[in-house]
């Protein structure tokens, strides 16, 4: 065999998963683009807000902290701010709960935000508990710990077919055949595709579009210490970003894999949405792109062995969560290929198994 784990992907998920798995044998990691994070990886918000999403997602969110706090440079302070309008007071409660914010003042929350229009913003909450990712920082340390192990990385690599033969599985990517026992599909949207190549039942993975546009400094303002700021329903939201604003419509749109971009309509609906909490107008964009978060059918990450193929290995569905769920999700398919026993709870572990989706 040319390798003993064999990774397709090279996002964050992928990439993470060389890191841990190069200690335990040959790794060899194929990717399909010239570049490391070339989609959704590369196209990330780039927040670590543990208590975003749903509880799988919490968990692996929250044991991934002790990581990237000793990963020197890995996180920087933002803190996060919700706001809402008169007619959202139920939903804003809810979310707020979820998210584990404070209700602050509308003064207190101008203070931290000053463009926040008085007339449309009836409730805001703020929590500390939220930290910029250095995402390029973070993928590196990762590559870089996978590389001094002996980690190759194939980039320009996509895998154009699959085949199962004894003892493991040979890989035809970038015109060059590749045989390993154990295959690790970490490839995004596409994780499904990857699974019909290999002759496994796809689980149904669904690829949906989110947009970004990045804006310039509403009204001059030096933005390098606003938080991150939510809309209720996260309808839209918007960030600091290398002294600009990035500002999402936050949309879910179904989409085939792809190299997605952004839709005006859609950017544009958001951006009134975003205009509509704040008194300084959009006036230009200073550039647009669009990602694919892809979800699984229950929304949470879907990490371990498949239940007919054992020598198939799933780490996908990070479904806009992938950066920072990247430290535990990693160690996690490390120990269950392994044979660890891992450091999660059982019931978290379970939740995120390929097993919950057998017959």
């Amino acid at each position: 065999m040319d390798a003993d784990f064999l990774i397709i992907g090279g996002g964050i998920a992928g990439v993470s998963a060389s890191a841990r798995l190069a200690a335990h044998g040959k790794v060899v990691l194929v990717e399909a683009e010239k570049a490391l994070a070339h989609h959704a990886s590369g196209r990330s918000a780039a927040l670590y807000e543990p208590r975003y999403g749903l509880p799988p997602v919490v968990g692996l969110s929250m044991a991934s902290g002790d990581y990237f706090r000793a990963a020197e440079g890995v996180l920087s302070p933002r803190g996060l701010l919700v706001l809402g309008r008169a007619d959202q007071a139920d939903q804003f409660a809810h979310e707020a709960g979820d998210l584990g914010v404070e209700r602050i003042s509308f003064a207190q929350a101008q203070a931290m935000v000053p463009i926040l229009n008085p007339d449309k913003v009836a409730m805001a909450a703020w929590a500390e508990h939220a930290w910029d990712i250095d995402t390029d920082l973070l993928l590196q340390g990762f590559a870089k710990t996978a590389r001094a192990q002996g980690a190759e990385y194939h980039l320009g690599a996509p895998v154009t077919a699959i085949a199962k033969i004894a003892g493991g599985w040979r890989v035809t990517a970038g015109g060059q055949e590749i045989t390993a026992r154990l295959l690790v599909n970490a490839a995004g949207a596409w994780v499904d595709e990857v699974a019909k190549l290999a002759g496994v039942t796809p689980l149904g993975f669904q690829p949906n579009r989110r947009s970004m546009a990045r804006i310039p400094a509403p009204g001059g303002h030096d933005v390098s210490k606003w938080p991150m700021i939510f809309g209720c329903g996260e309808t839209w939201y918007a960030k600091p970003d290398a002294g600009a604003l990035i500002v999402s419509p936050a949309e879910e749109h179904p989409m085939p894999p792809h190299d997605a971009w952004p839709d005006d309509m859609v950017l544009a609906e958001g951006l009134a949405r975003y205009e509509e909490m704040v008194t300084e107008p959009v006036t230009r964009l200073i550039t647009s792109w669009a990602g694919l978060r892809t979800f699984s059918p229950d929304r949470s990450l879907v990490i371990g062995r498949d239940t007919h193929a054992p020598d198939f290995v799933w780490l996908a569905g990070q479904g806009g969560y992938g950066f920072q769920t990247s430290a535990a999700a990693s160690q996690l398919v490390a120990d269950l290929i392994t044979g660890a026993a891992p450091a999660l709870e059982a019931s978290l572990v379970a939740a995120l198994s390929p097993r919950r989706f057998s017959a």
